[in-house]
C-alpha cells in the first residue's frame, strides 16, 4: 500500500505514523478543516457538518483513523464529555457513509482506539481483548466507538482497531504531564498498573497491521510489561533528571484538581500484548529503563 490517508495526522501519534511511513517511501495525506493551513497534503473534512472532499478516499489504498478529542486535556464538563464521544463517533460516522458510496474502496482501515474500552480501574487483572467492557465514561465512549468502526468491515474492508495503553514520548502525552511538577512524585498510592508503549513501537505497530493482511479486529497497544505508577513515575524522574519524592499525591488532591478525570490516574490497567505479538510484532523496548532512556536520549 502506496498511498495512505490519516485521520488526526497533526497530532502526536499521528505525526510519527507519517515520519515513519514517508520514511519508507510512502505518500501520505491527512484529513483537515483546513486542508491549505497545513504543510503535508491535506483533503478537507469537517465532521459537524459531516462533509469531506470525495477524492480523499479514491486517492487513498489505506486509512488510518486517529481522530478524536484528548481525553485528558481538559476536565470532564458535560459539553467536554459530548465533545469527546462525538468526535469519535461522528468522524467514524462520516468515514462509514462516504466509503460505502464507493465501488472501489481502499484495502484496510486501521483505526485507534483505547484500553479504557476494560474501565478506568481493573486492579491485576490481566486483561485480553476479549475480556468484557468497563462500565465508567471513558469505557462507554470507546465501546460506542468500536461498534462504528466495526462497521467499516462489513464494507468488506480490513478493518483493525489497536487499543492503544499509555503512549511514552518527550513530545508530550502522559510523561509529560507526570513530569510538570518541580518533583516528580507518585499519583495516588502508586501501585495501579499502567500499560505503556514508546511511540516508536505504536506507530511501527501501525505499519505492521496495515501491512499484514492476516490481522483483522481488536489488538492491544501495549508494550509487554505494564509497570506500577510509582516504578513507571520514578524511572521517568532518573532518565529525565528530575527529583522523585516517594509520596504519593493524595487522591483527594487530584479530586480537587481532576475533577472525574483524576479516576485515570488513580486507577490502573494491566493488559497483555500476547495477541500482537503472536502476529509476529516485535517490540524495540520492551523493557521500561530502555524506552525512558531512549526518549531522553533524543
Amino acid at each position: 500500500m502506496e498511498r495512505i490517508l490519516i485521520t488526526g495526522g497533526s497530532g502526536l501519534v499521528g505525526k510519527e505514523i507519517t515520519r515513519l511511513l514517508e520514511q519508507q517511501g510512502k505518500e501520505v495525506a491527512w484529513l483537515s478543516r483546513n486542508p491549505k493551513s497545513n504543510t503535508q497534503k491535506s483533503f478537507y473534512w469537517d465532521i459537524e457538518k459531516q462533509e469531506m472532499d470525495a477524492e480523499a478516499l479514491t486517492w487513498c489504498d489505506a486509512v488510518i483513523h486517529l481522530a478524536g478529542a484528548g481525553v485528558a486535556e481538559k476536565r470532564w464538563t458535560k459539553a467536554r464529555k459530548r465533545e469527546i464521544l462525538q468526535s469519535r463517533v461522528l468522524s467514524t460516522l462520516l468515514l462509514y457513509d462516504q466509503l460505502a458510496l464507493l465501488q472501489t474502496r481502499p484495502k484496510a482501515f486501521v483505526s485507534a482506539s483505547a484500553i479504557g474500552y476494560y474501565g478506568l480501574d481493573t486492579g491485576d487483572a490481566l486483561l485480553r481483548e476479549d475480556d468484557r467492557p468497563g462500565v465508567d465514561f471513558l469505557a462507554s465512549v470507546v465501546k460506542k466507538w468500536e461498534g462504528e468502526i466495526e462497521k467499516i468491515a462489513t464494507l468488506g474492508i480490513r478493518t483493525v482497531l489497536l487499543r492503544i495503553g499509555i503512549v511514552l514520548s518527550n513530545e508530550g502525552g502522559a510523561l509529560k504531564e507526570m513530569l510538570k511538577p518541580p518533583v516528580a512524585a507518585p499519583l495516588g498510592d502508586g501501585r495501579q498498573y499502567m500499560s505503556w508503549i514508546h511511540i516508536s513501537d505504536l506507530a511501527r505497530m501501525f505499519l505492521h497491521v496495515l501491512e499484514n493482511a492476516d490481522t483483522s479486529g481488536v489488538y492491544n497497544a501495549v508494550g509487554p510489561q505494564p509497570a506500577s505508577n510509582e516504578a513507571l513515575t520514578k524511572h521517568a524522574a532518573k532518565a529525565s533528571g528530575k527529583p522523585f519524592l516517594p509520596i504519593g499525591v493524595p487522591g483527594i488532591a487530584l479530586k480537587l484538581a481532576l475533577g472525574e478525570m483524576a479516576q485515570m490516574v488513580t486507577g490502573g490497567n494491566r493488559v497483555s500484548s500476547e495477541k500482537i505479538e503472536s502476529t509476529g510484532f516485535a517490540f524495540t523496548y520492551a523493557d521500561l529503563t530502555d524506552a525512558l532512556t531512549a526518549i531522553y536520549r533524543t
